[in-house]
């Protein structure tokens, strides 16, 4: 059976640890340190990486000079040993693994998508570092809106119920934005309470699913004519177009 759980790391990073059948995986280990604790002596098969951020990054050298485990990611970063792009599909814990390209964030930015059969037909897993958080996106360090649109589009066309595994505890603070970009959705609004009263647990906050993004996320609802003039009354402008619509909401979200 798989299990994945969180390791926090720095204030407010996760690295995802994967677990099936004896094997250990990881994605985007920033840090080394809280990886080997929580190993445990276990060995580590493998590593997986969504961009080349340090955060996402920083613990590879020290664990695969530990562990001497493979490195999949994208093929710009030091350390990968299996350079990864769009549209690969491979089996890690025995499981299929199908690659997508999210540029936005950064331009070598991939999602990971990891299909587990059930007795009840299969769960989706995707693992989206910083392109899709809970309630919110990246920021665009090295993409355009149109690309970060285009790659949050595509992950909302995945099934609503996959699980979103991304790597900040960002949520939150994205849904007190996600309330003042659609002060009128009841989802929203739900949503919040919710995070509210885990965040003062100090519990974790995901996976989400693609579902409450499609739901919650201003980010994914460019096309909601609310949303639209919300974001062009922040820029003191007609409701445009999608896209444009995102950017506006980036930009406010930058200085919210």
């Amino acid at each position: 059976m798989l299990s994945i759980n969180p390791i926090p790391a720095f204030s407010d990073n996760y690295i995802w640890h994967l677990t099936r059948g004896g094997e250990h995986w990881v994605v985007d280990p920033g840090d080394a340190a809280p990886v080997i604790e929580t190993l445990a002596g276990e060995s580590l098969d493998g590593i997986l990486i969504t961009h080349h951020h340090l955060d996402h990054t920083g613990g590879i050298a020290a664990l695969r000079a530990r562990y001497q485990c493979p490195v999949l990611g994208p093929g710009s970063i030091d350390g990968v040993t299996q350079p990864l792009q769009s549209g690969d599909r491979l089996e890690i814990l025995g499981l299929p693994l199908e690659v997508m390209d999210v540029p936005g964030h950064t331009l070598d930015h991939l999602a990971l998508l990891l299909r587990e059969p059930t007795d009840q037909g299969e769960k989706l897993h995707l693992f989206c570092g910083d392109t899709l958080f809970a309630a919110g996106c990246g920021r665009l360090f090295e993409g355009t809106p149109a690309q970060m649109h285009a790659s949050l589009s595509k992950l909302g066309s995945l099934p609503p119920e996959t699980r979103v595994y991304c790597a900040h505890e960002y949520t939150l603070a994205n849904l007190r934005f996600a309330a003042a970009a659609e002060p009128g959705n009841v989802a929203v609004t739900n949503r919040l309470a919710e995070v509210q009263a885990l965040r003062a647990d100090d519990k974790i906050t995901l996976p989400s699913t693609i579902g409450a993004e499609l739901a919650t996320n201003p980010f994914m609802r460019c096309h909601i004519p609310a949303v639209a003039r919300r974001a062009a009354g922040q820029a003191g402008m007609d409701s445009a177009d999608e896209v444009e619509v995102f950017a506006r909401l980036r930009q406010w979200k930058d200085n919210f």
